[in-house]
């Protein structure tokens, strides 16, 4: 019986402890991620305007940006180096061409987005499927 209850408390703590330790990893990458960001590719679109942006606010886990001509809004889910994005709301302003074709192949990247990695100031969005690259977006520097 003591045996028992030795093991159920070690188990516990051990998974308390795993649990604590993921929530702890969560909130680092979120932190990491936060901030604005300007887009320069979607996919095989070099992107060079400075319009053209996604930002992440780590507090409530939403992101917001433009395309260059439409607002966009919405949340996402972090989990390590995973990474998706729910339903997004966009503003339905009509533009030319080829704005409105970045602005289609961006919001398609970010709804394929499966996983990212943050090096050197560039986030790099990637596939769900293939881990192909979807975005790169390079951090905007705070004014001091």
């Amino acid at each position: 019986m003591r045996f028992l209850l030795i093991t159920l408390a070690l188990t516990t703590v051990l998974f308390t402890s795993c649990d604590e330790t993921k929530k702890v990893i969560d909130v680092a990458g979120s932190v990491q991620l936060s901030g604005a960001y300007n887009i320069t590719n979607v996919g095989a679109i070099k992107v060079n305007d400075p319009a053209i942006s996604i930002n992440f606010a780590a507090l409530d886990k939403s992101v917001r940006g433009t395309t260059g001509c439409n607002s966009f809004f919405g949340n996402y889910t972090l989990d390590l180096y995973s990474l998706s994005f729910g339903d997004l709301a966009v503003t339905e302003n009509y533009c030319e061409e080829p704005v409105m074709t970045t602005e289609s192949a961006l919001l398609n990247a970010l709804r394929q987005t499966g996983s990212y990695t943050y090096e050197n100031n560039v986030l790099t969005l990637y596939s769900k499927t293939d881990r192909s690259v979807l975005l790169t977006a390079k951090k905007e520097k705070k004014d001091s």
